[in-house]
């Protein structure tokens, strides 16, 4: 398989779609690795394997609808396997495992089915002290914009994911691109107070538009930084309520065409009628109760620069 990712809405041709089967119990308020799953296990709403199975379902019908080559991670007993973008990433033709938090590295071995096809010089591992999830890493052609975390107390946010380190790593990796690091604001219990991943608060759509979160950025200047590169007619500001259902992460299947959530009435009628996109609606109200929605679902693999 010829790898080639460079942005978020080419035309997609091949993913991995995460897993729905055996997640395995509900886990307790200590083993949870977001604010959004803290609260929905403190409410008692945590979704069934049968919702969760019904939505990515539908998801999958959506993107074969499209013609696109859909993967699947093996399924491992008991084992949460639905967000396949914490599990690696794409970056032009080569494919980065990401360094997840420990408790979820059992994932892992789950992916061979999909890097037995990809050239093993085309496989890169982490130093051990690179952390970096594939929700941080957003891509824009020539630039890769990367969600990150440089505070001090680094080490005792479960919802900060990547490092200095790892942003400097990626930076050797990719030296023709430039590589440009967003702080954001992180809070492990209350998810409308700190943003999970990049892909929360900033998305690109179509070729020159983009879905922003401003309060989801410890720095404003990264905010304004953004609407400069994309233009205040170019951009949909999300509330903080739509942050909190995760608006911003949608899933681009070309510059056209975007699978957004049901419920994301504001921003569906706005790609619609504003900016002339195809929104494929599918539920996934259940599946964010866990911390991630569709994009959080997808590893992509090959999109046409088209």
């Amino acid at each position: 398989m010829q790898l080639h990712v460079k942005n978020e809405t080419s035309t997609l041709k091949a993913v991995v779609l995460g897993q729905p089967g055996s997640i395995g119990k509900k886990p307790t308020l200590d083993k949870t690795y977001d604010a959004k799953s803290y609260e929905t296990i403190l409410k008692g709403e945590y979704p069934t394997e049968e919702a969760i199975y019904k939505e990515m379902n539908a998801f999958e019908k959506v993107l074969l609808k499209y013609d696109v080559q859909v993967f699947r991670p093996w399924i491992l007993e008991n084992c949460n396997q639905v967000f396949a973008r914490d599990v690696g990433f794409v970056i032009d033709d080569k494919i980065i495992n990401s360094n997840i938090i420990p408790d979820r590295e059992d994932e892992k071995e789950a992916y061979e089915v999909i890097y037995n096809q990809i050239s093993y010089n085309k496989i890169y591992n982490l130093p051990e002290k690179a952390h970096v999830e594939g929700g941080d890493v957003v891509l824009y052609n020539d630039i890769v914009f990367v969600g990150a975390y440089f505070g001090a107390d680094y080490s005792q946010l479960k919802t900060a994911r990547t490092n200095l380190y790892a942003f400097n790593f990626l930076k050797e990796l990719c030296p023709n691109k430039t590589l440009i690091p967003l702080e954001l604001k992180k809070h492990d219990t209350d998810p409308r107070l700190g943003v999970l991943h990049l892909d929360c608060a900033f998305m690109p759509i179509s070729h020159d538009k983009a879905i922003i979160y401003k309060d989801g950025f410890l720095n404003d200047k990264d905010y304004y930084m953004l609407v400069e590169l994309f233009g205040e007619q170019n951009v949909f500001e999300i509330t903080q309520e739509e942050m909190y259902y995760m608006n911003a992460n949608v899933f681009s299947i070309s510059p056209n065409v975007v699978v957004s959530e049901e419920r994301f009435t504001r921003l569906n009628e706005h790609l619609e009628d504003a900016w002339g996109i195809t929104v494929e609606r599918v539920p996934y109200y259940e599946i964010s109760k866990m911390g991630g929605l569709l994009r959080c679902s997808t590893l992509p693999l090959v999109r046409n620069d088209v």
